[in-house]
């Protein structure tokens, strides 16, 4: 239900958009977040969006350089990536939360629906 993309390889400083498209209308309803998990290192939250997308939550290790969007007329949502570091290297996952709709969950295991990652890379 959930399909993300937009990963790819880039330097330090560089730019990412990610992208994940959803196949659910009941996606409209609820919130969402981005996930990412580095080699040998568990899942960690990045980002989340209610519903409406008016609240929205970052980790503080990407806070101000991400940003996190929503188009519920096109069921997708965004992850904007800008001054990355080798530190966000890592698979990105697109989530969504069936029992929450106005605040984005920090914890992965709250999460009902995955998509599949997409890998970031960031050179140094």
């Amino acid at each position: 239900q959930l399909q993300a993309s937009g990963g790819g390889s880039v330097e330090a400083g560089g730019s990412l958009r990610l992208s994940c498209a959803a196949s659910a209308r009941s996606f409209t309803s609820y919130v969402m977040g981005w996930f990412r998990q580095a080699p040998g290192k568990e899942r960690e939250f990045v980002a989340g969006i209610s519903w409406s997308g008016d609240n929205r939550n970052y980790a503080d290790s990407v806070k101000d350089r991400f940003t996190i969007s929503r188009d519920n007329n096109k069921n997708t949502v965004t992850l904007a990536m800008n001054s990355l570091t080798p530190e966000d290297t890592a698979v990105y996952y697109c989530a969504l939360d069936l029992h929450r709709s106005i605040w984005p969950e920090t914890r992965w295991n709250f999460y009902d629906y995955w998509g599949q990652g997409t890998l970031v890379t960031v050179s140094s």
